[in-house]
């Protein structure tokens, strides 16, 4: 044992001197730069972030998120992954158990001299019948007298919560996906009905023209000038009805209903009403998002695997009991024995402490990019949130105003509608009037959509769309 004496204190040294990890950087602003306490925002824990779909109170939506999650071959295989997970941590651990196997055989050899002399001594025959018999136990066991196992089993729990928390970002991504493409759908279905308004529109204006080319009212030019508008707006509702197909196509795929008809999915023509939006803190991010918690459970299994390697350095003991019995039996001869094994056996590293040493160098390295990697995903975290809650706050700003503006143009456009009907107007005057409606109606819809669209977006930002009460806190993980 004095041999390994120096092994041993160089062992302690790098034990004491890498086993601390740097602590993460995960400081944040005390609150987020966007309007807060506003009408559009609640108190926290008003909304179930889990399942923040369900505050547009849309079935359908509803629907179509719970069948993605269920049947979308993404989800599926972060499933797989996650099972896959469990198998290795499981795999991992089982290594610290007793190894071994039990084995046997039998063997019977039927032996005739062909020529030569005949021996027939006991024990040794050239001819004759022998039998051999033999089974036995051999164990194996490794005995962690220094906490290998609780290291490994650190950087596998790691593993596992990370495989978690990827599983259930992948079900928070494909719920917010689900509701994009929706709104995203009810966007186009807003935009064709409004197409499909223009073209009534400008089918009334080529009428009324033509009716005043033919009681010499007006110049035929009038009437072509309008058939050139009409002929835009049926062949934009033409492309927007192919659009509209596209995206409820989507949301089928999405679903795991490819072979269904996309008239199955039905599109109403508004946004309705937009669901508020929970104040949060900043600090919050790092117990909801998933992409955090993942980081952060890496960071907590690249401990363990950093933890492991150094005590690597320390001396393995293993114990190798076992069991053995034969029976050999030949004419004039027959034995049967049995053995009890009980063996012990230490290995301390010494010339394969250089590889040991870079090997640990190398771990702390990852270790560090896994550390880095945690800061940069709560630095994400928390720039995601803010800039969904500010982009927010200016649509919600934006489709208030634009609901007066594009009230007002309609009212303005009826009204000299009006009075080319009854002739006091011209058709220049009454279309530029229709585009400026028109105009505005438009930036109103792409307004609404976005609003939409942008709340998804801060569901997500924050956290929402996985059960994180569920999972174990980072302090448990680690």
């Amino acid at each position: 044992m004095r041999s390994t004496a120096p092994a041993v204190l160089l062992a302690c040294l790098a034990l004491g001197a890498c086993a601390h990890v740097r602590p993460a950087d995960t400081a944040m602003p005390a609150a987020f730069e966007g309007a807060k306490g506003g009408p559009d925002r609640v108190p926290p824990g008003s909304i179930d972030l889990d399942r923040w779909w369900l505050s547009f109170n849309d079935p359908q939506l509803t629907q179509l998120v719970d069948q993605t999650l269920a049947r979308n071959p993404d989800a599926r295989s972060a499933a797989a992954r996650l099972t896959e997970a469990r198998a290795n941590r499981l795999e991992s651990l089982t290594h610290y158990l007793p190894q071994g196997d039990a084995s046997g055989g039998s063997k019977r050899t039927d032996t005739h001299q062909l020529a030569g002399t005949v021996f027939n001594f006991p024990g040794f025959s050239s001819s004759g019948v022998s039998d051999a018999s033999q089974a036995g136990l051999n164990v194996s066991w490794e005995v962690d007298v220094f906490g290998r196992f609780l290291a490994t089993r650190k950087a596998v729990n790691g593993d596992l919560a990370a495989a978690r928390f990827d599983y259930e970002g992948a079900r928070a991504s494909l719920a917010a996906n689900v509701a994009d493409s929706y709104f995203q759908a009810r966007g186009l279905a807003i935009q064709l009905a409004d197409a499909r308004e223009s073209q009534r529109i400008e089918q009334e204006l080529y009428d009324t023209a033509t009716k005043r080319a033919q009681l010499g009212l007006a110049a035929t030019s009038d009437a072509d000038r309008v058939a050139g508008d009409l002929a835009q707006a049926k062949a934009q509702a033409e492309g927007l009805e192919a659009q509209l197909q596209v995206e409820r196509r989507t949301l089928l795929i999405l679903a795991g209903r490819i072979v269904e008809p996309t008239s199955h999915v039905t599109v109403d023509a508004s946004v309705g009403a937009l669901p508020p939006v929970p104040d949060s803190l900043p600090s919050d991010l790092l117990k909801r998002r998933p992409d955090v918690r993942e980081a952060s459970a890496k960071v907590a299994a690249a401990s363990g695997r950093k933890q492991t390697d150094i005590l690597a350095f320390l001396p393995t003991a293993d114990w190798t009991p076992g069991l053995a019995w034969q029976k050999q039996s030949q004419p004039g001869f027959s034995v049967t024995a049995q053995s009890v094994i009980n063996g012990f056996s230490i290995t301390q590293p010494i010339f394969s402490i250089p590889r040991l040493l870079t090997e640990l160098k190398a771990q702390d390295a990852r270790t560090e990019q896994a550390v880095i990697a945690y800061e940069k995903a709560v630095q994400t975290a928390f720039a995601d949130s803010e800039s969904a809650l500010v982009n927010l706050d200016a649509d919600r700003k934006r489709v208030a105003l634009l609901t007066d503006g594009e009230a007002r143009a309609s009212r303005g456009y009826k009204a000299i509608k009006l009075g080319y009907d009854r002739g006091l107007n011209d058709l220049q005057t009454t279309l530029s009037a229709e585009q400026s409606w028109r105009a505005t109606r438009a930036q109103l819809t792409a307004a609404q959509v976005q609003a939409a669209r942008r709340t998804i977006q801060v569901y997500k930002a924050l956290g929402g769309g996985w059960p994180a009460e569920r999972f174990t806190t980072d302090k448990q993980a680690r």
